[in-house]
């Protein structure tokens, strides 16, 4: 292999190919350094005194099977400038590492398509030194995101691993990346998140959360001109949380066998949409007869159709007339489980309404969530929490690709 091909192939600048050697699946590249290139790795100075060399291997990247190794005596000198006594810096490798920058970049770009088992194995090294690579390009890249341009963003929690660990993860709704992640499910988990704000003066408008008293409080504390927007599928899911403890109720005080049996096989088919009940499975046949039983199920149920128009009207004035009709009709119909939800609607109603002013939601971050989980399945869990968390920040450029 020629200098001029080190340089092409490889990016080894400023150094000069000596000789070959082929030792069974290894090729040996020889290099030496251009001696008008070597400088003090402190102070730049070349007024050096030589003390010797070191004889180095790098690996590179992979060529017909084979692999590649660069083999370098480093110089070590003595500096008359600034009195340092060290090795000279490698150009083509990075401080302290057995492989030049173009293996590095290789193994970034196998990654994308391969595990990091898959990857080592096909390099020939241990599965430590790619995740290793992976991990520092990620903390250069992705540990500290930019936070100055923020004006959306949703907040959640996501349990992760077993025990029930929470965490709380910040996307931000404009590029679909997240911004923070931070331990726990409460408002300390947000603290190191709106200090980086404060520093970075960002100017967030808008934030999406669910009626989490405890993200509440943070975000009005931390963010008190940013305008809370609860999340339209957080209500819904509430209201059927309470929809489930009703049937529930009833199930329990009916005395008719009859009334019972109807009532117990309900449960999904209240939960479901009406424009998603199959007909080939008489559900809609079947709810409508539990409905006719049960006048209190009934009322609760039509309400649930009721409550999802107010997030499709034309306006917030109109959207605001909905709600208290709402609100009149749950607390006019007797049942107590639609009294509760009408003062938690009421409570609520700035964020509710907020929508139409920022019509933004936390159902990117349910995505994200599930390919948070997703990303911890397939690899069978994160012994470094840290690799987790970067792997986390760059998620959103993460793209899946059909192989084999």
């Amino acid at each position: 292999m020629s200098t001029s091909l080190l340089y092409h192939a490889l990016n080894i600048v400023g150094y000069r190919h000596r000789k070959t050697e082929y030792l069974g699946r290894e090729i040996i590249f020889t290099v030496e350094q251009d001696p008008t290139t070597v400088r003090c790795p402190r102070c730049d100075s070349r007024n050096l005194i030589r003390r010797g060399t070191v004889d180095r291997r790098f690996r590179a990247p992979c060529f017909a099977f084979k692999q590649i190794v660069i083999r370098l005596a480093v110089q070590r000198i003595q500096c008359r400038a600034c009195g340092v006594v060290r090795q000279v810096k490698i150009g083509f490798a990075d401080e302290n590492r057995r492989f030049i920058r173009q293996f590095e970049r290789y193994v970034l770009e196998l990654s994308r398509y391969m595990t990091i088992q898959d990857v080592a194995h096909h390099l020939g090294v241990s599965w430590d030194v790619i995740k290793d690579i992976q991990k520092r390009y990620l903390g250069r890249k992705f540990s500290r995101p930019k936070l100055r341009h923020l004006r959306c963003i949703a907040i959640d929690e996501i349990t992760i691993g077993k025990g029930y660990r929470f965490v709380t993860v910040v996307l931000d709704l404009q590029s679909g990346a997240v911004v923070f992640v931070g331990e726990g499910k409460d408002a300390k988990a947000l603290d190191l998140f709106f200090k980086r704000v404060r520093k970075a003066r960002a100017r967030i408008q808008a934030v999406a959360i669910d009626m989490s008293n405890a993200y509440i409080q943070a975000v009005t504390k931390h963010l008190p001109k940013a305008v809370i927007v609860f999340d339209h599928f957080h209500v819904i899911k509430l209201y059927n949380e309470k929809l489930t403890v009703l049937r529930r109720d009833l199930y329990r005080e009916a005395t008719d066998l009859l009334q019972k049996k109807v009532i117990k096989g309900t449960r999904w088919l209240l939960l479901k949409n009406p424009e998603n009940l199959d007909d080939c499975r008489n559900e809609r046949q079947r709810l409508a007869e539990a409905l006719a039983l049960n006048e209190p199920l009934a009322t609760a149920y039509y309400m649930k159709d009721y409550l999802r128009l107010l997030w499709k009207q034309s306006d917030k004035t109109t959207a605001a007339l909905l709600l208290e009709d709402w609100v009149r009709r749950a607390q006019a119909s007797g049942i107590r489980m639609l009294k509760d939800f009408a003062k938690t609607l009421l409570l609520h109603k700035h964020g509710i309404l907020a929508w139409y002013d920022y019509p933004i939601s936390t159902g990117p971050l349910e995505a994200t969530n599930n390919k948070i989980k997703t990303l911890q399945r397939q690899a069978y869990g994160f012994r470094d929490r840290e690799f987790f968390i970067l792997k986390i920040y760059a998620l959103h450029l993460t793209k899946h690709a059909l192989v084999g």
